[in-house]
């Protein structure tokens, strides 16, 4: 059986109060054009999520609100507190827990790019793969039957973009 995962970071964020918390930072006008652009992308090379898990910043979350417009109803939602700035080995802890398939999950630098290069046997042949910009998707499959059995090393990359790939994203 193969399992396929959708890794996206947060959508470009404002920086506009400095005195608003880093968990609640809202997306910038980039990042509200950036996701939807990045959803209509997926649903159009066929990777519709079944179960998005997210952190719960604000980012995160509004990345996802502009992007579940773009795929059919009835896609769950978590949102888990772990993915908060997490490590590769949270995220992959996380990922341990999910149920459905494809998964999309939503988080945060540097732990995302990390994750990502952990995951895969080998890197997507794409400059910015290594630093994964803001909204940033990754789409990897994996020979598993369910998803406590992947391993870092294990997943093949399908799919690599960032929206400025795409026409006019930004």
């Amino acid at each position: 059986m193969t399992l396929c995962l959708i890794l996206t970071r947060h959508a470009k964020s404002s920086w506009d109060d400095p005195l608003q918390s880093d968990h609640d930072r809202p997306l910038n006008k980039r990042g509200q054009r950036a996701a939807p652009a990045i959803a209509n992308w997926l649903m159009a090379s066929g990777h519709l999520p079944a179960e998005v898990v997210s952190s719960t910043a604000r980012r995160t979350l509004e990345t996802w609100e502009r992007m579940a417009p773009a795929f059919p109803d009835g896609v769950l939602v978590r949102r888990d507190p772990a993915l908060y700035h997490a490590a590769p080995g949270q995220m992959l802890a996380v990922l341990h827990s999910c149920a459905a398939d494809p998964v999309l999950m939503l988080g945060h630098n540097p732990g995302i790019a990390s994750f990502a290069r952990q995951l895969v046997a080998r890197p997507a042949d794409h400059p910015r793969f290594s630093d994964f910009p803001t909204c940033a998707t990754l789409v990897a499959e994996f020979d598993a039957a369910e998803w406590a059995d992947v391993t870092p090393g294990s997943g093949r990359v399908v799919d690599f973009i960032v929206p400025r790939d795409l026409p006019d994203p930004e």
